[in-house]
């Protein structure tokens, strides 16, 4: 008689991310529902494009089989909840030729609480919550949202994030407010913003003690030709070392004083575009929100379209590095909300 490998069973269908998960049995699923108090039937969003409906139990069985404990189910369901959200335009992410995922930023104490790090090596492996809740958002959008290559995701090269990108901000080493409550949440609210963008492209500078050189390093990164975000308006997230924040709130530098000198002066002239990448001479001076002097050479063209368009956090360890994560096309914009642990 042939036994049936429950391990190899899952790999076989197209319904894990290529990678072992562990077995949703109802009594597993049962334990992981302990977790919310919402009922099981409870329809928490279809998932787009293929628009299958997920309910807190199909919610559930994915956090299952991505290897998160009960206490993570909240956080799954409320990133589910957000990324739906028009603005994001989850329908268009999920079948780009483009590389973009959806990153999860976590604020406030019930991150805290489940474990969730924004410390210490927190874009990468060996942090239970950050690994799991990604992945079973992602395992989600995968068997409800049809996100699978080659069926509705067309990306080209898919990117490491679409496995899992979820993190917190490293509250407790920032010499400021986090992200969440500089848009007006209180500090003891638990808040999740979703942002469409690349992998972490890192930033090094161990030289400059003055925020206005050391920020070009990460400017530079910003405005780089193959990016979309010089080209059109897309959201990019910037993120600071504890290390680089210290040094600019030293030189007196508050979060928002980063924000404003990054948005401005973060860009390329339009004679640098036009040595190659996306510039072509007959297109519409529409490509960007704003008006652009294109025989102007020195005209100089943003990144950062608007304010809201930049996130800035502190993340990661004790270093002389940061991060830039630039956007997709245009077509969507980050999310956030606050959100209650039950």
């Amino acid at each position: 008689m042939n036994e049936t490998d429950e391990f190899e069973f899952f790999l076989e269908k197209p319904w894990s991310d290529g990678l072992p998960v562990v077995t949703p049995t109802e009594e597993r699923i049962e334990r992981m529902l302990a977790g919310t108090s919402r009922a099981p039937d409870e329809v928490v969003t279809p998932v787009p494009p293929l628009d299958e409906v997920a309910t807190v139990r199909d919610v559930a069985a994915h956090a299952v089989m991505a290897g998160c404990r009960p206490e993570y189910l909240p956080v799954v369901i409320a990133a589910l909840e957000l990324i739906v959200e028009e603005p994001l335009n989850l329908r268009g992410v999920q079948a780009t030729m483009h590389s973009v995922a959806p990153l999860l930023i976590l604020n406030g104490p019930y991150a805290r609480r489940i474990g969730v790090t924004g410390g210490q090596g927190c874009f990468g492996p060996g942090f239970r919550a950050n690994a799991t809740i990604g992945r079973a958002v992602r395992l989600v959008l995968l068997n409800l949202g049809g996100g699978i290559a080659r069926v509705a995701c067309m990306s080209i090269y898919s990117q490491p994030s679409r496995f899992t990108f979820c993190v917190a901000e490293n509250e407790e080493d920032s010499p400021w407010e986090s992200l969440a409550v500089s848009r007006g949440y209180g500090a003891d609210q638990d808040v999740i913003t979703a942002v469409m963008v690349e992998n972490p492209h890192i930033v090094f500078n161990d030289v400059d003690r003055e925020p206005e050189r050391l920020l070009v390093s990460h400017m530079d990164n910003m405005a780089a030709m193959g990016s979309w975000p010089i080209w059109v308006r897309s959201d990019t997230v910037l993120v600071l070392s504890p290390e680089h924040a210290r040094l600019c709130a030293r030189a007196g530098f508050s979060r928002a004083d980063v924000h404003a000198y990054v948005s401005e002066n973060a860009g390329r002239t339009v004679g640098e575009l036009k040595r190659g990448g996306p510039w072509r001479a007959d297109r519409p001076n529409g490509r960007w929100e704003y008006p652009v002097d294109r025989d102007n050479d020195d005209f100089f063209i943003r990144v950062v379209n608007e304010p809201e368009d930049l996130h800035l956090i502190v993340a990661g360890g004790n270093g002389p590095l940061g991060a830039v994560m630039p956007g997709w096309n245009g077509a969507s914009r980050a999310v956030h909300r606050a959100y209650e642990a039950v």
